[in-house]
Protein backbone atom coordinates (compact mmCIF):
# COMPACT_ATOMS: atom_id res chain seq x y z
CA UNK A 1 0.00 0.00 0.00
CA UNK A 2 0.81 3.39 -0.64
CA UNK A 3 1.75 6.32 1.91
CA UNK A 4 -0.88 7.62 4.07
CA UNK A 5 -3.44 9.00 2.58
CA UNK A 6 -6.24 11.24 4.27
CA UNK A 7 -8.97 13.73 3.36
CA UNK A 8 -11.19 15.66 5.34
CA UNK A 9 -14.22 17.39 4.30
CA UNK A 10 -16.96 19.80 6.18
CA UNK A 11 -20.17 18.46 5.48
CA UNK A 12 -22.77 20.47 3.49
CA UNK A 13 -25.22 22.23 5.40
CA UNK A 14 -27.89 20.31 3.35
CA UNK A 15 -26.71 16.88 4.00
CA UNK A 16 -28.32 16.13 6.90
CA UNK A 17 -28.89 12.16 6.14
CA UNK A 18 -25.80 11.24 5.70
CA UNK A 19 -22.48 12.72 5.34
CA UNK A 20 -19.19 11.34 4.81
CA UNK A 21 -16.55 13.55 6.45
CA UNK A 22 -13.54 12.37 6.05
CA UNK A 23 -11.38 9.04 4.30
CA UNK A 24 -8.03 7.66 4.31
CA UNK A 25 -5.72 4.75 3.38
CA UNK A 26 -2.55 3.67 4.83
CA UNK A 27 -0.54 1.10 5.95
CA UNK A 28 -0.84 0.95 9.72
CA UNK A 29 1.53 -0.03 12.06
CA UNK A 30 0.69 1.70 15.42
CA UNK A 31 -1.94 1.44 18.15
CA UNK A 32 -4.60 4.03 18.54
CA UNK A 33 -5.05 4.05 21.94
CA UNK A 34 -8.18 5.63 24.53
CA UNK A 35 -9.51 7.37 21.44
CA UNK A 36 -13.00 9.31 21.00
CA UNK A 37 -14.22 10.29 17.89
CA UNK A 38 -17.13 13.19 16.92
CA UNK A 39 -18.48 11.21 14.78
CA UNK A 40 -18.66 7.08 13.40
CA UNK A 41 -16.07 5.68 12.20
CA UNK A 42 -15.66 2.37 9.61
CA UNK A 43 -12.36 0.77 9.35
CA UNK A 44 -11.75 -2.04 6.75
CA UNK A 45 -8.75 -4.24 7.32
CA UNK A 46 -7.83 -5.28 3.76
CA UNK A 47 -4.58 -7.78 5.07
CA UNK A 48 -2.87 -8.09 8.59
CA UNK A 49 -4.42 -8.80 12.21
CA UNK A 50 -4.45 -6.93 15.72
CA UNK A 51 -7.11 -6.81 18.10
CA UNK A 52 -10.05 -3.77 18.64
CA UNK A 53 -11.04 -2.99 22.25
CA UNK A 54 -14.31 -1.28 23.23
CA UNK A 55 -16.49 -0.75 26.57
CA UNK A 56 -18.84 -2.91 24.96
CA UNK A 57 -17.15 -5.76 23.90
CA UNK A 58 -13.42 -5.91 25.66
CA UNK A 59 -10.67 -6.80 23.69
CA UNK A 60 -11.39 -8.53 20.37
CA UNK A 61 -8.84 -10.43 17.99
CA UNK A 62 -9.49 -9.26 14.30
CA UNK A 63 -7.82 -10.87 11.43
CA UNK A 64 -8.30 -9.46 7.82
CA UNK A 65 -10.16 -9.27 5.87
CA UNK A 66 -13.03 -7.49 8.19
CA UNK A 67 -14.22 -4.34 8.96
CA UNK A 68 -14.96 -2.73 12.30
CA UNK A 69 -17.51 0.07 13.01
CA UNK A 70 -16.37 2.76 15.65
CA UNK A 71 -19.48 4.77 17.41
CA UNK A 72 -19.12 8.33 18.50
CA UNK A 73 -17.96 9.55 21.54
CA UNK A 74 -16.95 6.33 23.02
CA UNK A 75 -13.40 5.16 24.02
CA UNK A 76 -11.25 2.58 21.50
CA UNK A 77 -8.44 0.81 20.90
CA UNK A 78 -6.88 -0.93 18.30
CA UNK A 79 -3.55 -1.99 16.80
CA UNK A 80 -2.23 -4.15 14.53
CA UNK A 81 0.74 -6.71 15.30
CA UNK A 82 4.05 -6.13 14.48
CA UNK A 83 3.60 -6.41 11.03
CA UNK A 84 1.37 -4.08 10.56
CA UNK A 85 -2.02 -4.04 8.70
CA UNK A 86 -3.34 -2.55 5.44
CA UNK A 87 -6.52 -0.47 6.21
CA UNK A 88 -8.96 2.10 4.98
CA UNK A 89 -10.93 4.48 6.94
CA UNK A 90 -13.93 6.76 6.43
CA UNK A 91 -15.43 9.06 8.97
CA UNK A 92 -19.63 9.79 8.94
CA UNK A 93 -22.54 11.50 10.34
CA UNK A 94 -26.07 12.26 9.42
CA UNK A 95 -29.79 11.45 10.64
CA UNK A 96 -29.39 7.88 8.76
CA UNK A 97 -26.88 6.30 10.97
CA UNK A 98 -29.90 6.62 14.32
CA UNK A 99 -31.84 3.82 11.37
CA UNK A 100 -28.52 1.97 10.96
CA UNK A 101 -28.36 1.47 14.51
CA UNK A 102 -32.11 1.06 15.03
CA UNK A 103 -32.30 -1.76 12.55
CA UNK A 104 -29.19 -3.38 14.21
CA UNK A 105 -27.30 -3.20 10.42
CA UNK A 106 -24.18 -1.71 12.27
CA UNK A 107 -24.28 -2.69 16.43
CA UNK A 108 -22.14 -1.25 18.87
CA UNK A 109 -21.88 -5.18 20.94
CA UNK A 110 -20.84 -6.58 17.35
CA UNK A 111 -18.44 -4.25 15.47
CA UNK A 112 -16.68 -6.38 13.62
CA UNK A 113 -17.60 -8.02 10.22
CA UNK A 114 -15.24 -11.24 8.87
CA UNK A 115 -15.43 -10.16 4.93
CA UNK A 116 -16.16 -12.94 2.18
CA UNK A 117 -16.16 -10.60 -0.76
CA UNK A 118 -13.50 -8.35 -0.07
CA UNK A 119 -12.97 -6.80 -3.75
CA UNK A 120 -16.56 -5.26 -3.48
CA UNK A 121 -15.77 -3.45 0.14
CA UNK A 122 -12.49 -2.66 -1.11
CA UNK A 123 -14.28 -0.95 -4.49
CA UNK A 124 -16.74 1.09 -2.51
CA UNK A 125 -13.94 2.62 -0.40
CA UNK A 126 -12.00 3.38 -3.47
CA UNK A 127 -14.98 5.03 -5.08
CA UNK A 128 -15.39 6.52 -2.02
CA UNK A 129 -12.06 8.63 -1.49
CA UNK A 130 -12.40 9.39 -5.03
CA UNK A 131 -15.16 11.04 -4.65
CA UNK A 132 -14.38 13.07 -1.57
CA UNK A 133 -11.37 14.01 -3.66
CA UNK A 134 -13.71 15.71 -6.00
CA UNK A 135 -14.62 18.23 -3.46
CA UNK A 136 -17.86 18.97 -5.17
CA UNK A 137 -21.55 19.10 -4.12
CA UNK A 138 -22.14 15.67 -6.35
CA UNK A 139 -18.71 14.32 -5.05
CA UNK A 140 -20.31 14.71 -1.13
CA UNK A 141 -23.53 13.05 -2.69
CA UNK A 142 -22.05 10.35 -4.20
CA UNK A 143 -19.00 9.64 -1.47
CA UNK A 144 -22.69 9.34 1.32
CA UNK A 145 -24.21 7.03 -1.12
CA UNK A 146 -20.67 4.83 -1.40
CA UNK A 147 -21.04 5.23 2.59
CA UNK A 148 -24.43 3.30 2.53
CA UNK A 149 -23.54 1.02 0.16
CA UNK A 150 -20.31 -0.32 2.17
CA UNK A 151 -23.09 -0.26 5.28
CA UNK A 152 -25.45 -2.74 3.04
CA UNK A 153 -22.51 -4.98 2.04
CA UNK A 154 -21.10 -5.49 5.23
CA UNK A 155 -24.69 -6.11 6.92
CA UNK A 156 -25.26 -9.03 4.48
CA UNK A 157 -22.11 -10.33 5.07
CA UNK A 158 -21.97 -9.91 8.48
CA UNK A 159 -25.74 -12.12 8.26
CA UNK A 160 -24.51 -14.32 6.10
CA UNK A 161 -26.53 -13.77 3.51
CA UNK A 162 -24.16 -15.32 0.90
CA UNK A 163 -24.62 -18.72 2.66
CA UNK A 164 -28.04 -18.85 3.57
CA UNK A 165 -29.67 -17.84 0.03
CA UNK A 166 -32.29 -20.54 -0.03
CA UNK A 167 -33.30 -19.62 3.69
CA UNK A 168 -33.91 -15.71 3.10
CA UNK A 169 -35.86 -16.91 -0.45
CA UNK A 170 -37.87 -18.97 2.30
CA UNK A 171 -38.72 -15.86 4.36
CA UNK A 172 -39.21 -13.37 0.98
CA UNK A 173 -41.98 -16.03 0.58
CA UNK A 174 -43.30 -16.08 4.17
CA UNK A 175 -42.94 -11.68 3.84
CA UNK A 176 -45.17 -11.93 0.55
CA UNK A 177 -47.63 -14.10 2.16
CA UNK A 178 -47.86 -12.04 4.85
CA UNK A 179 -48.34 -9.11 2.19
CA UNK A 180 -51.53 -10.69 0.63
CA UNK A 181 -53.02 -11.55 3.41
CA UNK A 182 -52.69 -7.88 5.57
CA UNK A 183 -56.02 -6.83 4.80
CA UNK A 184 -56.99 -10.23 7.25
CA UNK A 185 -56.59 -10.71 10.65
CA UNK A 186 -53.35 -12.03 11.53
CA UNK A 187 -53.09 -14.42 14.54
CA UNK A 188 -49.22 -14.66 14.64
CA UNK A 189 -49.07 -17.95 16.40
CA UNK A 190 -50.96 -19.60 14.12
CA UNK A 191 -49.06 -18.14 10.52
CA UNK A 192 -45.78 -19.22 12.79
CA UNK A 193 -47.07 -22.91 12.68
CA UNK A 194 -48.15 -22.39 9.67
CA UNK A 195 -44.30 -22.18 8.18
CA UNK A 196 -43.09 -24.37 10.50
CA UNK A 197 -41.09 -22.45 13.21
CA UNK A 198 -42.14 -20.97 16.56
CA UNK A 199 -43.71 -16.75 17.27
CA UNK A 200 -40.29 -15.76 18.82
CA UNK A 201 -38.20 -17.06 15.55
CA UNK A 202 -41.07 -16.04 12.84
CA UNK A 203 -40.73 -12.29 14.64
CA UNK A 204 -37.21 -12.13 14.92
CA UNK A 205 -36.47 -13.54 11.15
CA UNK A 206 -39.18 -11.45 9.93
CA UNK A 207 -38.03 -8.21 11.60
CA UNK A 208 -34.28 -9.10 10.09
CA UNK A 209 -35.85 -9.39 6.42
CA UNK A 210 -37.97 -6.26 6.73
CA UNK A 211 -36.75 -4.16 9.43
CA UNK A 212 -40.48 -4.15 10.48
CA UNK A 213 -42.17 -7.29 12.95
CA UNK A 214 -44.93 -8.53 11.31
CA UNK A 215 -48.03 -6.57 12.75
CA UNK A 216 -46.41 -3.53 12.28
CA UNK A 217 -45.43 -4.19 8.89
CA UNK A 218 -49.02 -5.93 8.14
CA UNK A 219 -50.23 -2.49 9.53
CA UNK A 220 -47.93 -0.58 6.57
CA UNK A 221 -49.62 -2.46 3.94
CA UNK A 222 -52.90 -1.55 5.48
CA UNK A 223 -52.50 2.07 5.63
CA UNK A 224 -50.36 1.97 2.17
CA UNK A 225 -53.37 0.54 0.70
CA UNK A 226 -56.07 2.96 2.58
CA UNK A 227 -53.59 5.61 0.46
CA UNK A 228 -54.54 4.00 -2.41
CA UNK A 229 -58.20 3.56 -1.92
CA UNK A 230 -58.57 7.56 -0.90
CA UNK A 231 -56.31 8.78 -3.78
CA UNK A 232 -58.43 6.74 -6.12
CA UNK A 233 -61.58 6.24 -4.99
CA UNK A 234 -64.99 8.35 -3.60
CA UNK A 235 -65.46 5.53 -1.13
CA UNK A 236 -66.41 6.44 2.17
CA UNK A 237 -64.50 6.91 5.36
CA UNK A 238 -65.67 4.20 7.33
CA UNK A 239 -65.60 2.02 3.99
CA UNK A 240 -61.99 2.33 3.41
CA UNK A 241 -61.51 1.43 7.00
CA UNK A 242 -63.62 -1.60 6.69
CA UNK A 243 -62.26 -2.71 3.19
CA UNK A 244 -58.40 -3.15 4.76
CA UNK A 245 -59.47 -5.14 7.68
CA UNK A 246 -60.33 -2.26 10.34
CA UNK A 247 -64.00 -1.93 11.75
CA UNK A 248 -63.67 1.40 13.72
CA UNK A 249 -63.88 4.08 11.82
CA UNK A 250 -62.50 5.88 14.53
CA UNK A 251 -59.34 3.90 15.28
CA UNK A 252 -58.47 3.96 11.35
CA UNK A 253 -58.46 8.01 11.28
CA UNK A 254 -56.36 7.82 14.47
CA UNK A 255 -53.82 5.29 13.14
CA UNK A 256 -53.86 7.32 9.90
CA UNK A 257 -53.16 10.80 10.73
CA UNK A 258 -50.45 9.45 13.61
CA UNK A 259 -48.79 7.92 10.64
CA UNK A 260 -49.28 10.02 7.90
CA UNK A 261 -49.57 13.53 9.80
CA UNK A 262 -53.12 14.32 8.27
CA UNK A 263 -56.48 12.76 8.74
CA UNK A 264 -58.01 10.42 5.88
CA UNK A 265 -59.92 13.45 4.75
CA UNK A 266 -56.79 15.81 4.35
CA UNK A 267 -54.54 13.38 2.81
CA UNK A 268 -57.52 12.89 0.20
CA UNK A 269 -57.56 16.42 -0.60
CA UNK A 270 -54.02 16.15 -1.44
CA UNK A 271 -54.53 13.80 -3.82
CA UNK A 272 -57.61 14.96 -5.90
CA UNK A 273 -58.68 11.63 -8.20
CA UNK A 274 -57.76 13.06 -12.20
Amino acid sequence: MRDAEAIYRTPLSAAGGLAVTGSGRQHARRAVTDRKLPSFAVVLVERGQGWLETAATGRMSLTGPALFWLFPNRVHSYAPDEGGWDERWALFEGSFTRDFVRLRIIAERHPVVALHHLDEVVRLFAKLHADLLDDTNLGQASAALMLHRIVVSAARQASGAADRRQERRDMADIVETLRRRAMQPLDLAAFAAEHGMSPATLRRRFTLETGLPPKAFQLRARMDHAKQLLATTDEKIETVAAMIGLDDPFYFSRVFHEREGCSPREFRARYPRV
